[in-house]
This record gives structure tokens, sequence and C-alpha cells, in this order.
């Protein structure tokens, strides 16, 4: 039963996005949205398939960008979410200048790192750890400020250390929080290196973007779109795979349940 309950689930939005493909084929195809305004799904895969091994050239350039910087993001954001775990005083200071750098666009300050690291990969690869490394840190420090004192206490009883204490209960206890937050930082990390790209650059699917659009090329624009869907889709769901195996006890409480 609860086998052919997860397989409904999964087909669900499967059967709903080919039904949008369907209908946005036919609706171009009958001619009622003009194809230099809205290329049909075919369109797009004939320019993806055309323009394979130029897309595929950018498409690298730009997930190293975006791996390099979530890479980078997770490190300060372990470290930022310790340090303020460890310090009530610094917690009050930072917590609240880390949700007000978030109110700032992004698209405002790209520019401004383009002025002063250059046209190179070193602005692009900064760009995406701004934009991942608020929603990784908000969630460790979350996690970690979830733990039942009660159970701290307890360990303090028994002599245990805060070395013990971080390592023992308060990461396990943040992981979920962590994960949760690495997840939607993935899926913005492809999206900070185009951002990266668009301000200035000489590869990338942001460039490649830009290039397509000046030509009036929409099926390559949209070809390059669902690239970057495909590769944030692929990240998001290779860091659940990862999830798993790092928590495999959240499987077995689902599998309880």
């Amino acid at each position: 039963m609860r086998k052919s309950q997860n397989t409904g689930d999964r087909l669900i939005p499967i059967v709903f996005i080919a039904l949008i493909i369907i209908l946005w084929q036919l609706i171009v195809s009958m001619g009622w949205v003009k194809r230099y305004i809205l290329p049909s799904p075919t369109d797009i895969m004939n320019a993806l398939i055309r323009n394979w091994s130029d897309i595929m050239m950018h498409t690298g350039v730009t997930f190293f960008e975006g791996i390099i910087g979530l890479l980078v993001a997770i490190a300060f954001s372990f470290i930022m979410a310790i340090v303020m775990d460890q310090s009530q005083l610094v917690n009050k200071a930072v917590y609240p200048t880390l949700v007000i750098s978030q109110t700032i666009p992004i698209i405002i300050i790209a520019p401004l790192l383009a002025m002063w690291f250059g046209f190179g990969i070193a602005p692009k690869i900064f760009v995406v750890v701004l934009v991942c490394f608020f929603p990784i840190t908000i969630n460790l420090i979350e996690g970690l400020e979830s733990v039942d004192q009660e159970l701290i206490d307890l360990v303090y009883s028994m002599g245990g250390t805060e070395n013990q204490i971080f390592r023992k209960i308060k990461f396990p206890y943040a992981l979920p929080y962590f994960f949760s937050g690495l997840k939607i930082a993935a899926t913005y990390s492809i999206m900070g290196a185009i951002i990266g790209e668009w301000l200035g650059g000489k590869a990338g699917l942001g460039v490649f973007m830009l290039r397509a659009r000046h030509a009036f090329a929409l099926d390559l624009v949209f070809a390059a779109i669902f690239v970057v869907v495909i590769l944030s889709i692929g990240l998001f769901y290779g860091i659940a795979i990862i999830q798993r195996i790092v928590m495999p006890w959240e499987k077995l409480k689902g599998e309880k349940q």
C-alpha cells in the first residue's frame, strides 16, 4: 500500500509537467503564439541538440563556479554557525546583520564585485557564496539552538565536555536543518553563478544566454534555461541522496511511520 502511494505521489508531478509541455506544444504549433515570441518544446530540444557541444562547454564553467561557491559557503557557514552558537554576544550582533544583508539585491552587489575583482571567475564564485551563505547558516543556527536544554544539562551532569556535547548531541541534531538549508542553497548556487556571468564574463550559461538573446535566438535561451533547471534539480536530489547516506536513521523513522 505504501509503495503504491509513493509511486502515485511521484507520478502526479510528472504527469502534470507532461500536460503543460503538451499544451505548450499545441499552442505554438497551432499558431496561437508565434515561435519568435515563444519557441515550442520541440524547437528548444532541436536547438539544444544542434548546439550541444557549445552549451556543454558553458555548462561546465557555470557548474564549476556553482560548486566551488557552494563548498566555500558551506565552510563559512559552519564556522559562523559554531561561533554564533558558542557566543550569545556574537549571535545577537551578527544575526540581524545576516538578515539585513538579504534585503540588498544581489544584482546590485554583483557589478561592484566585478569592479573590485575583475571579470574572471572570482566574482562569480563570490556571488554564489553570498547567495548560498544565508540559508545554510540560518538553518544551522536554528538546528544548533533547537537542542533540548535538559538533554545538554544531563550530559553536563555526566561529565561531558563542550566538545563532546557539540559532536554527540548538537551536530547530529542540527543535521536535518543543515541539509534543508543546503538543498535551498544548492538550487541558488547555479542561479548565483549565472547572475555573476550576466555582469561580465567570457564563458558560462549566463554569457551564452546573453549572446543568444542579443541574437534574438529565443530557442537557445530556453535551451540554456532547460539546462539550468536540470543542473539545479540534479544538485537538489544529489544532496538528498547524500542526506540519506549521512542520516540513515531518518529513513528508518519514515518507514516506521
